[in-house]
């Protein structure tokens, strides 16, 4: 039995990114695959990176494309250095430019801290912090090359780091996990500071609680939502629309002026709802 809750409101997407390039990290599922296609629903073209499921991604691709946008498919693991190279001059060379930047891709091996291996903590580092770095160096590069186009967009660039709560709400248990969302709201903050006066705008998102396949557990019984829910002040889990609402607006020109900012979306989790009634 799944416990229901107060369902996200659904909106119409206006087409504000029309005529923009977008490329969207870890985009077969989850977050990602949101994301990707509320990109598509405001009009623009998108590349759909993954890492395994080919059936999935090319859902994934269909889906944007019955938006009347392009979109196509590419499988590259983004903690490699020449698979996100390929991958960037491939979308340059098929879509001529990048405008956008999620770099969503991540994942968890979760494990104590005296328990875990060099791998578990390798891995969870290399796919969320050194991946986001990667791929934001290419994209940084083909920005600052182009420079400003004034009929797309106010900036010459736009890069949306995909955090958590967890870069700010530690995580026993969690430790590599924990410490790759810290490192990537450092190096969003460093990285906006850096690249401002050029007109490029980063900033990130931290979702709190999402419905999606790796969280399975916190939420499929109506037990494990009861307890998820002592988290949530807003009593509510939070849909991957949710996140791809958020990364529309910080993508559109409508945000212009936002940089360097992480923009929480998490029911209230940064809260602490146990100091609610005191602590």
């Amino acid at each position: 039995m799944t416990l229901t809750s107060p369902a996200a409101p659904t909106r119409s997407t206006p087409r504000n990114l029309a005529g923009q390039k977008a490329l969207v990290t870890g985009a077969n599922s989850g977050i990602g695959r949101a994301v990707a296609i509320a990109l598509g629903q405001a009009g623009a073209d998108v590349v759909v990176n993954y890492v395994a499921e080919d059936e999935a991604a090319a859902q994934v691709v269909a889906e944007i494309q019955s938006h009347g946008v392009a979109a196509y498919g590419h499988k590259a693991d983004v903690s490699r250095e020449d698979e996100v190279r390929a991958m960037f001059a491939g979308m340059i060379a098929q879509f001529g430019t990048i405008d956008i930047l999620v770099a969503n891709a991540g994942l968890q091996r979760d494990a104590a801290f005296q328990q875990m291996t060099l791998e578990q903590w390798n891995t969870v580092i290399g796919i969320n912090l050194t991946g986001q770095f990667l791929c934001a160096r290419e994209a940084l590069r083909e920005f600052l090359r182009r420079g400003v186009v004034a009929a797309v967009s106010c900036a010459a660039g736009k890069i949306l780091c995909m955090s958590s709560v967890h870069q700010e709400i530690p995580w026993a248990g969690h430790a590599n996990y924990a410490t790759s969302k810290g490192g990537i709201m450092m190096m969003m903050r460093s990285l906006a500071q850096e690249v401002a006066p050029h007109h490029v705008r980063v900033n990130g998102i931290a979702p709190g609680a999402i419905r999606t396949p790796i969280n399975t557990d916190a939420w499929k019984t109506a037990e494990a939502y009861a307890g998820l829910m002592k988290l949530v002040p807003y009593r509510r889990i939070g849909e991957p629309e949710d996140i791809a609402r958020a990364a529309v607006w910080l993508a559109s020109d409508e945000s212009d002026y936002v940089v360097g900012t992480t923009l929480f979306v998490d029911g209230g989790m940064t809260l602490y709802p146990g100091f609610a009634t005191g602590g």
